[in-house]
């Protein structure tokens, strides 16, 4: 390998969002709360869940694994990202860097593909409920859960191996707040073409399939739900994949606002939707599953009172 390649021991350089002492200040301050927010938010759910029998169904078992995805999630951007604000030294070392990006791609195809899942257990639910509890056996649940990861895992081995074999032989300075793929690409200064040609295929394979899996899940679920005849029985009904729908559009609409653009259109503007999927999705998530849903509000209660939460439904 040549000089200034992968190998040598330039580290990268993380700017953020911005160079100015004082917006560091203040971006610092905003991400703090938002951060703990999100680890707080997401530490109750999979404990609400783990302790309460009650919740002890695929829906609730699905949203575990999304909640510890999503915890992971921002435990591997948002920590070096506050201490870079706080600190001279914005340097991230290139083993670190390519370690990064392996957790936050593989964790967004993790994220993608257990929300499909739980579409297809919103479909079991209400278009076959008869059938729902031999369906959805908990043998079949860690299946699915097992494949998500596989995908996953396997998805961050690819675009981690083939970022191995890209040259970086001018400026490391990254204009981002972590590293992201589109950017190391952008700041590469050898032929892409191949990462960007698998990024497409793989992508297409990870995030457009199982979204249209569920859009074909829920045209199914509304027809369904169109046939009941009763008004309350509707709402009760839709109310059960409410919170998974909204989840569902959070995360791909931040999404395609950063990725469905072509790669040499790709520029700072970015940062906010980035800024939304990476840290807003994670934190907005226990709030939407939790906010109207009687059996988290009845686990989250007993969490933290006990027999006195009991004594007092």
């Amino acid at each position: 390998m040549h000089e200034g390649n992968q190998s040598g021991v330039s580290d990268f350089i993380l700017l953020g969002l911005s160079e100015s002492p004082e917006d560091q200040q203040v971006l610092f301050w905003m991400f703090l709360p938002m951060y703990l927010v999100t680890v707080v938010g997401n530490v109750l759910i999979i404990l609400a869940i783990g302790t309460d029998s009650r919740l002890h169904t695929p829906m609730y078992f699905f949203l575990a694994n999304l909640s510890f995805t999503d915890l992971f999630f921002v435990t591997n951007t948002v920590p070096k990202m506050l201490v870079n604000l706080q600190s001279q030294n914005k340097a991230i070392s290139y083993a670190g860097c390519l370690a990064q990006l392996y957790f936050l791609v593989s964790l967004v195809a993790l994220d993608n593909l257990i929300l499909a899942t739980m579409a297809y257990d919103r479909y079991v639910a209400i278009c076959r409920p008869l059938h729902y509890t031999t369906v959805m056996s908990p043998g079949l649940c860690i299946l699915f859960l097992t494949i998500c990861w596989v995908f996953s895992v396997l998805y961050g081995l690819i675009h981690t191996i083939l970022m191995t074999r890209v040259t970086f032989c001018g400026s490391r300075k990254i204009h981002y707040i972590f590293c992201e793929m589109y950017v190391l690409l952008r700041i590469a200064c050898s032929n892409t073409q191949i990462n960007h040609m698998v990024l497409i295929a793989t992508g297409s394979l990870i995030f457009l399939t199982p979204f249209g899996f569920m859009i074909m899940s829920y045209v199914r679920i509304i027809r369904a739900i169109l046939r009941i005849p009763s008004a309350s029985s509707k709402y009760k009904a839709f109310s059960t994949c409410a919170s998974h729908l909204a989840v569902v559009t959070l995360f791909y609409g931040t999404l395609c606002m950063v990725y469905l653009k072509p790669l040499n259109t790709y520029s700072m503007k970015d940062s906010v939707a980035t800024v939304m999927y990476a840290v807003v999705t994670p934190m907005m998530n226990p709030f939407i599953y939790s906010l109207r849903n009687k059996d988290m509000h009845g686990a989250l209660g007993r969490l933290f009172l006990g027999k006195a939460f009991q004594r007092l439904t």
